[in-house]
């Protein structure tokens, strides 16, 4: 789950199937009491059917909490903080990154480093789109060394350049959970 929209699609399906939710957040749900087998499996399927899947597996949920950190940290914080992204990422899962980004390289096919630029490029394009800051901002909000490195990324990911993309007024963007998959 990556939006509140997803919580809340969780949280209805919880109470549709009789179960009593204590918390949902971004990645987990917590329920009351023991869940019977069958109920499980009836979880299961409800979530599937609206486009979300339970995990147990716990490196798919360490997996996932590396998503939600990068997501969070690129989309819902005002001022990129200005540390390695390693040593961020590290500090907040509380793991040693190095078994972090070779996890994250074994279950999703593609590195953490990837998938930080994928989501940098895709916040880029918002702002962008919405024309409220200039790309010497964008650059220093999204932590890049210079609106070069940027222009570069940005012409890597997208095919156009960020200029290009503004005039085009283009909106090629993507779905947050989409975001970085390979």
């Amino acid at each position: 789950m990556v939006s509140n929209c997803c919580k809340t699609i969780v949280r209805a399906t919880l109470k549709d199937l009789g179960l009593h939710c204590v918390a949902v957040d971004l990645g987990e749900i917590e329920v009351e009491g023991i869940i019977p087998l069958e109920l499980l499996d009836q979880l299961k399927i409800a979530l599937l059917n609206s486009g979300h899947e339970l995990m147990d597996d716990k490196r798919r949920v360490l997996t996932e909490k590396i998503k939600e950190t990068i997501i969070d940290l690129i989309h819902h914080t005002d001022e990129t903080p200005k540390i390695k992204n390693s040593d961020y990422i590290s500090r907040i899962l509380e793991y040693d990154y190095t078994y972090l980004a070779n996890l994250f390289s074994e279950v999703t096919g593609t590195t953490i480093e990837h998938y930080i630029i994928a989501h940098k490029i895709e916040r880029a394009k918002e702002l962008l789109f919405y024309d409220e800051l200039n790309l010497t901002q964008i650059a220093s909000k999204l932590n890049y060394s210079s609106v070069a490195h940027l222009s570069t990324q940005f012409k890597k990911v997208t095919g156009l350049t960020p200029t290009l993309f503004k005039q085009l007024k283009h909106n090629g963007r993507i779905a947050l959970e989409n975001v970085g998959i390979v």
